[in-house]
C-alpha cells in the first residue's frame, strides 16, 4: 500500500492540533481541502481515523496508534530525503514571487562558483503557500515575504524592504495621481489570498493600517495571472514596487502609495536543516551581493 508523505503530514498537524481548523490554519490550506484528504488517508487505510464532533476531532484507537507512529516515521523520511540531497549536492530553494527572487541568480551563480559541487534548484510556489515550500518540508529554505503564517517555527533572516504600491485598473480616477494615499482606497474591492494564509492575507489587504474600517474583498487569488486579472476587472491590490518591473498587464497601472509599511524580504529556514553550513555560505552570498545593490 502506497500513501503519499503529504497526507501523513496532514494527518499529525490534525492530530497535534485536535481540530481540522487549527490543522487547516498551520498548514495554510482550506478546511474543507483538509477534511478531502483526510478522507482519502482514511479510504487508502480502510480505517477510520477521526471521529468528528462539533467540539472537535478525536482520534480513534486506530487513529491514535497511527499518531503515535507517525512523528518517528516522517522524521525518518525527511532524514532520507536530507542524506539524499546532501550526497547529490542539491539545494532546494522556494520562492512565490519574480520581485523577492529578483536578485537571486547572481546570488545562485556567486554561491556556485564558491561551492561548484552544489546545484541550487528554484522552486516557485502559490500564493496559498505563503511559506513557499518550507511548512511542507519541500525545501530546504525558502525567499518570503513577511510575515507568514506561523513564521516563529523557522530561522528567518530579514534581507532588505521594498515599498508597496498599488494596482489599479487602467481607467481607475486615481490613476492620475503621481502618488495615491491610502486611505484613499478602503473603500475599494480589493485582490485577497485566501483566508488560510493568515497574517500574510492582512499584511496585504494592510489590514491594521485602515483606522478601523473594515476590508472589502472582491476576488481571492493565488496566481500572478490571476490577480492581474482581478485587478483588470475592477478591483485593486497592494504589490510590491518590483511588481511594477516584473509583472504587466495592459489594463493595470501600477502606483506608489502613502501610508502604508514597506514589505521585507527575508531567508527561512528550518531550525533543524541538514544544510546547515551550505546554507550559511548561501545566506551569506545573499547578504554581501544585496548589500552592493
Amino acid at each position: 500500500m502506497d500513501v503519499d508523505t503529504r497526507l501523513l503530514r496532514y494527518f499529525a498537524a490534525v492530530a497535534e492540533e485536535g481540530s481540522l481548523t487549527g490543522a487547516a490554519k498551520r498548514l495554510f490550506v482550506s478546511q474543507p481541502a483538509l477534511t478531502k484528504q483526510m478522507r482519502r488517508l482514511e479510504g487508502s487505510l480502510g480505517v477510520r481515523l477521526f471521529v468528528r464532533s462539533r467540539s472537535g476531532t478525536a482520534l480513534t484507537e486506530a487513529g491514535g496508534e497511527l499518531a503515535s507512529r507517525v512523528s518517528a516515521l516522517l522524521d525518518g523520511w525527511d532524514e532520507a530525503v536530507q542524506a539524499t540531497g546532501r550526497a547529490a549536492r542539491v539545494l532546494r530553494l522556494g520562492f512565490l514571487d519574480a520581485g523577492s527572487v529578483g536578485a537571486v541568480p547572481g546570488v545562485i551563480a556567486e554561491f556556485r562558483h564558491a561551492q561548484p559541487e552544489w546545484q541550487v534548484e528554484l522552486r516557485q510556489f502559490a500564493w496559498s503557500d505563503p511559506s513557499a515550500g518550507l511548512a511542507g518540508g519541500e525545501v530546504d529554505a525558502a525567499v518570503v515575504r513577511l510575515p507568514f503564517p506561523q513564521q516563529e517555527r523557522f530561522a528567518v533572516q530579514e534581507l532588505f524592504s521594498e515599498e508597496r504600491g498599488v494596482l489599479l485598473p487602467a481607467r481607475h480616477p486615481l490613476v492620475g495621481s503621481e502618488t495615491v494615499e491610502f486611505r484613499e482606497l478602503w473603500d475599494e474591492p480589493f485582490v485577497a489570498a485566501g483566508a488560510e494564509t493568515g497574517a500574510w492575507r492582512e499584511h496585504w489587504l494592510a489590514a491594521e493600517e485602515r483606522g478601523g474600517r473594515p476590508v472589502r474583498v472582491g476576488a481571492v487569488t493565488s496566481r500572478p495571472d490571476e490577480w492581474l486579472g482581478a485587478v483588470a476587472g475592477g478591483c485593486v491590490a497592494l504589490a510590491p514596487a518590483s511588481a511594477a518591473r516584473f509583472y504587466s498587464h495592459p489594463d493595470v497601472v501600477f502606483r506608489p502609495v502613502r501610508g502604508v509599511s514597506p514589505s521585507r524580504v527575508g531567508l527561512a529556514r528550518s531550525r533543524r536543516s541538514a544544510h546547515e553550513v551550505v546554507l550559511n555560505e548561501l545566506l551569506q552570498t545573499m547578504t554581501r551581493r544585496l548589500t552592493r545593490r
